[in-house]
């Protein structure tokens, strides 16, 4: 789908993002699309991460393109896609699940974790996947080895991305893009430090192959 490429081009990080508010969503949003961020991955991590994606779609210009996390089966997709998010992500696949992807012709990055969870993503016909939890399912060697026999399939790494270990992903050809949260900085009090958010966001923004 050309979502998913303009995902993959947007730049090498796409922030995953956990709020605890309506509010800490949009501004924390705004630092990042200032910083140069595009794509945002905000997860339903919380009672109001639905609430959260609807405010940042609509404070956010219309180049910015909002998506989905831990999206868990299909109904949660449905609600989900019913936001006006451009695309969704899962920590893995079902076929239920990959069935109201389908139906919904919504751009979708499906989790996997072994070969077998990836050769039945790309049974249902996708191609861009989820590498997840990406550190402890054996990280950047692991994706080099599972490159050099699923030529059709394209990764984006998470759960554990770091900037020390990022470019390690990257230098990959079959790895467009890698997610993380280490840009979000929290105070001892819990609130997001916009400042030291924002730096971290430019700095992922250069990381280069």
């Amino acid at each position: 789908m050309s979502v998913l490429e303009d995902i993959f081009t947007a730049g090498p990080v796409i922030p995953v993002l956990a709020f605890n508010n309506v509010t800490e969503a949009v501004t924390t949003s705004r630092t990042l699309y200032e910083a140069g961020m595009r794509v945002f991955e905000i997860t339903l991590r919380h009672q109001t991460a639905l609430e959260q994606v609807k405010a940042v779609i609509a404070d956010l210009p219309s180049d910015a393109m909002v998506g989905v996390g831990t999206v868990l089966n299909a109904d949660m997709a449905e609600t989900a896609h019913a936001t006006g998010a451009v695309f969704g992500v899962s920590p893995g696949l079902t076929a239920a699940l990959a069935a109201k992807i389908t139906a919904l012709n919504w751009a979708f990055l499906p989790g996997t974790a072994t070969l077998s969870e990836a050769m039945t993503a790309l049974d249902y016909g996708f191609n861009s996947l989820k590498f997840f939890p990406a550190s402890a399912s054996g990280g950047a060697p692991y994706l080099k080895a599972a490159g050099a026999v699923l030529a059709d399939a394209r990764f984006c790494p998470t759960g554990g991305v770091t900037p020390l270990n990022a470019k390690d992903y990257l230098e990959l050809a079959h790895v467009p893009v890698v997610g993380g949260s280490w840009m979000i900085i929290r105070r001892a009090d819990g609130t997001v430090d916009q400042s030291e958010t924002g730096t971290l966001a430019e700095a992922a923004l250069k990381i280069k192959v």
